[in-house]
């Protein structure tokens, strides 16, 4: 035999017999947690709280990881915690990220295990539920940090192990989220040099991964219109300046900047008018109208013509009538946009974890995520996982954010086993590059 293939042998035999034996232990690991992971996910399904009041969901985490024997920090950004593992190879520093908090709807799904819990949302009693699968997330990290936690001897380098609280927003004026995590120091001590994280998604079958390279996200910006006219008696329009008028001709307005203004061949746009309010009596054309909505973007550019357009809009249409428009726009979360990079090369982590007839190069989705600014920090990666059952239509099933939103959480190891590739995968290839 040649002696330089045979020297090629010598050296890559051994490194394959160590990615096989990983990737079985990876399977082995995420499969036997997987009951224990069903099981978190439905105590934190039950027991839901709202954005910075994630006390019992933190403690529960915490006391987990402090069982695993990590460094744990807590109190971060509010309710957040943080696990750190810290691995018996040389490799570079990765986070993983899960989000914990629930949304302001009451449960119509009928589960054994279907939330209760009432909480307190803008001064008002409201229903609490998990209606986004962020208790998915959090089951599947910490089902990762115990899988990664039993082969610490060959994890390379760092695992910086995130649960953020408030990704749907602080509530009022309050800071939170992603934003305060980063504001307080949790990329940089260590130092990150690549973030993941992963969402839950109920109308894509369970067992399938959903990614996107580059722009993959919408921005989402919350935008209020006050209008203002003259007050006068129902019966004599003429005697005032009607707002609710003006706010009717605002709202068609604004949806001509998505059909007739923005090239939506180069990216989506969306514009919502989501909340109307104004007026005390019927027989009163009030003083003033408030207008509050969303805009999803998917390029900074865009964005920032869009926001243009709409106070010249809604100035213009104002004044035409005689009436005067305020308008804010606050930016609640960036672009999520996937390094394509990174993204090319932890694929093939995806493709192991689910099989590659499994993993499915998607769209661009208008829906927005506040992982996006841990990407302003650290080379980003963030795909879906599969929650609908298998052979159901995804027409029918429930989506996010409604009081029937529905995950099948058999196959949540999916997310493990991905998890947990790339932290091996991404720390091969940095030290190929390096």
């Amino acid at each position: 035999m040649n002696k330089k293939i045979l020297l090629i042998l010598l050296i890559t035999l051994p490194l394959i017999s160590f990615e096989q034996t990983i990737e079985a232990s990876i399977n082995k690991n995420a499969l036997a947690i997987n009951d224990s992971v069903i099981a978190w996910r439905r105590y934190i399904h039950q027991n839901p709280e709202l954005s910075n009041r994630e006390f019992k969901t933190a403690a529960f985490i915490a006391a987990h990881l402090k069982a695993l024997g990590l460094d744990v920090k807590t109190g971060i950004g509010k309710t957040g915690v943080v696990g750190i593992l810290k691995g018996g190879k040389p490799g570079p520093v990765v986070a993983l990220r899960a989000d914990m908090d629930a949304l302001p709807v009451v449960e119509r799904v009928k589960i054994p295990f279907a939330s209760k819990v009432t909480g307190e949302y803008n001064g008002q009693s409201v229903g609490v539920m998990h209606a986004c699968g962020h208790d998915s997330h959090v089951a599947i990290l910490l089902g990762t940090a115990t899988a990664l936690t039993k082969m610490k001897n060959d994890v390379p380098g760092t695992v910086v192990f995130i649960f953020q609280p408030a990704e749907e927003g602080p509530p009022g004026n309050e800071e939170g989220g992603a934003p305060l995590m980063i504001k307080e120091g949790v990329m940089d001590n260590p130092k990150v040099d690549a973030i993941f994280g992963l969402h839950i998604n109920s109308q894509t079958e369970i067992g399938k991964i959903r990614y996107k390279s580059g722009s993959t996200m919408a921005s989402s910006d919350w935008f209020t219109i006050k209008i203002k006219g003259k007050q006068t008696h129902g019966s004599q329009p003429w005697a005032g300046i009607d707002p609710v008028v003006v706010a009717a001709q605002i709202i068609n307005g604004l949806q001509t900047i998505v059909s007739r203004q923005e090239d939506l061949t180069k990216a989506p746009v969306v514009i919502t008018v989501g909340k109307i309010y104004g007026g005390v009596r019927s027989n009163i054309i009030p003083e003033e109208v408030t207008l509050e909505g969303t805009i999803r973007t998917l390029d900074s550019k865009m964005q920032k013509d869009v926001h243009e357009r709409i106070k010249k809009t809604a100035i213009n249409i104002a004044e035409a009538s005689g009436a005067t428009a305020e308008i804010s726009i606050d930016t609640k979360t960036e672009v999520t946009y996937n390094n394509p990079e990174l993204v090319k090369d932890v694929l093939p982590s995806l493709e192991t974890a689910a099989g590659k007839n499994n993993v499915i190069a998607t769209d661009w989705t208008t829906g927005s995520e506040d992982f996006s600014y841990f990407g302003d920090k650290a080379p980003a990666f963030f795909f879906f996982l599969g929650g609908m059952p298998k052979g159901m239509d995804p027409r029918n099933a429930p989506p996010h954010h409604t009081p029937d939103f529905y995950i099948d959480d058999s196959m949540l190891y999916v997310g493990i086993k991905a998890f947990c590739n790339i932290i091996f995968d991404y720390a091969k290839v940095k030290n190929i590059k390096s």
